[in-house]
Order: structure tokens, then sequence, then C-alpha cells
């Protein structure tokens, strides 16, 4: 059976391509290329997180504006 690596001779993978260690630098990333790419995922909504469909909201500048005309 194998022994569990110390701490110290851990190194921890890019949290993009899971290929390279972590270099202080970009952290969690191995790159600025790596996280440039994570980024460019999170800007075009790869990245999503679960829930309900979204309400609109009725307090909207346009509509609260329009509540104080009518109140008028």
């Amino acid at each position: 059976m194998s022994k569990p690596v110390p701490d110290s001779l851990r190194q921890p993978k890019c949290a993009r391509c899971r290929k390279h260690p972590v270099l202080a630098d970009y952290r969690p990333f191995c790159s600025k290329r790596c996280a440039d790419a994570d980024l460019g995922s999170w800007l075009n909504g790869a990245y999503a997180i679960a829930g309900g469909p979204a309400e609109d909201a009725d307090d909207t500048p346009d509509t609260a504006k329009r509540r104080l005309d009518e109140e008028d």
C-alpha cells in the first residue's frame, strides 16, 4: 500500500488544465493563458449557477419613476 504524500511535496495542479503545477503569480492557474481562458469562459456564460429562472425586478428605475408619477 502506498504512503500519503507529505504536504511539503504536494504541488497543486492548475484549475484550468490540470496539467502543470500552480504558479504563485497566477494562482490557482499555471499561467496567464489558463487564467485568461477561465475569465473568457466566465464572460461567455460557460459557467452557470444552478437555480430557478430569474424574475424581473419590479423596482427598475423606469418602473419606480412611473409609480411616483402616477401617485402625483
